[in-house]
This record gives structure tokens, C-alpha cells and sequence, in this order.
């Protein structure tokens, strides 16, 4: 059609039939699917079942930060503990007694934590060594049950000290703060579980062993 209302010629008719149409531009077409994307954006979800994160990852994330950020809790947590006279507490100040302090605490909580069907007399025996006052009569009242679960469950706990800190250490007491990561093998769960716990410990110096004198869970 000849839109200046001019007759059509014979010479321009073939060239109007033998063209070649224009091949599509890549260009211009990504730009309309971008477009056509923006308007369903604004309009709501392009997908109803886009993936979120889930609960798994969230805890995931809480725990990795928990964990990474014990060790400046605990630094902060011993600084509060600090008394007006400085010279009363020697925590983070004695790097060598915080050092054992943190040593003995942390292999006897690993050993009375510890525990299988066939060898729960030797973890009381650890418990006898390590634990003195209240947490030793608590310990044997309590640890009456666990080996009663341990033999008809076939229990078997494994415990690790993650991060321990001294929030007070003066003469031959000691306060800490321990994270405590634990894996918990049973009869029906073969593959185990993983538990994490948080307590606070009183410790005694009794014949150049530092020996837990008293525990609660935080």
C-alpha cells in the first residue's frame, strides 16, 4: 500500500513481493521479556513457589553465630565479673592459672558427660575424682537413672567442651562458663544426635587439681 495515495508501479510491486522480512532482533525481544518480567513483578510473584529459606537454615545460621561469637562472650562476661578491686581476680589477668583452670574443668566435665552401656563404672569413677560438694552427691543421685537408661537403651553420650572461659578466678575458687556439644547414640537412632549445652561451673583447687564443685545449666 502506497500511503502518499500514488498508484503502485509494475517495477515496485516484484521488489515488494521478492523482499526478504526483517529478521527479528535479539535485542528488542530480550528488552520486551524484560518488560513483560518487570509488569508481572509489580503485579505480585512471578512464581507461587519461589524458595525461602527455611527453619533448618535460620537455626543453621543462629548456632554457626552463637558458636563464633562464645569467645568474645566469654571475654565480656569475665570483664563483668571483675570486682572494684582488680587485684582480687585474677581471670584473664594469670594466663598461666586460667589456663589450668580451664584445662582440668574442661576434661572433667568431658569425662563425667561421657558415658556407654559397658562403661558406666569407670565414668563414676572419673566422677568420684572430679566432682567434690554438691555436685558430687547430685551427680550420684542422677547418675543412678542414666545407667539405668544407658543398659536398656543402649545409651551411649559423647561429650566435648567447645569454649570454656573463667569469669572469676580468686585464691583457690573459680567461676567458668562452658559450651558443651554432645552426641547421643541410641539403639533406635544408629546415626546419633548432636545436643549443645550451656552451663555454669564452680571449681575448687584441691591438691593442685582443680576439681567441680558445683554446676547449673544456663
Amino acid at each position: 500500500m502506497n500511503v502518499t495515495g500514488e498508484p503502485e508501479t509494475a517495477e515496485q510491486a516484484p521488489e515488494a513481493e521478492n523482499a526478504e522480512p526483517d529478521a527479528p532482533d535479539p535485542e528488542a525481544e530480550e528488552g520486551a521479556e524484560a518488560a513483560e518480567t518487570a509488569e508481572t513483578s509489580e503485579d505480585g510473584p512471578v512464581e507461587e513457589d519461589a524458595p525461602r529459606p527455611g527453619r533448618w537454615f535460620r537455626r543453621a545460621v543462629a548456632v554457626a553465630v552463637l558458636f563464633a561469637l562464645a569467645g568474645g562472650v566469654l571475654q565480656v562476661l569475665a570483664h563483668r565479673g571483675r570486682p572494684d578491686r582488680a587485684g582480687d581476680n585474677r581471670a584473664l589477668v594469670d594466663t598461666e592459672a586460667t589456663s589450668v583452670v580451664i584445662g582440668d574443668v574442661s576434661n572433667g566435665l568431658s569425662k563425667i558427660f561421657s558415658y556407654a552401656p559397658d562403661s558406666t563404672a569407670t565414668t563414676e569413677q572419673a566422677a568420684a575424682e572430679i566432682l567434690t560438694g554438691s555436685a558430687a552427691s547430685e551427680y550420684r543421685t542422677l547418675f543412678a537413672q542414666v545407667k539405668e537408661h544407658a543398659a536398656a537403651e543402649h545409651l551411649t553420650v559423647t561429650t566435648h567442651v567447645v569454649r570454656a572461659g573463667v569469669v572469676r578466678l580468686s585464691g583457690r575458687t573459680a567461676q567458668l562458663l562452658v559450651f558443651l556439644d554432645q552426641i547421643i547414640v541410641r539403639k533406635d537412632k544408629p546415626k546419633g544426635m548432636s545436643a549443645a549445652a550451656q552451663l555454669s561451673v564452680s571449681a575448687r583447687l584441691d591438691g593442685g587439681h582443680w576439681r567441680i564443685a558445683d554446676i547449673h545449666a544456663r
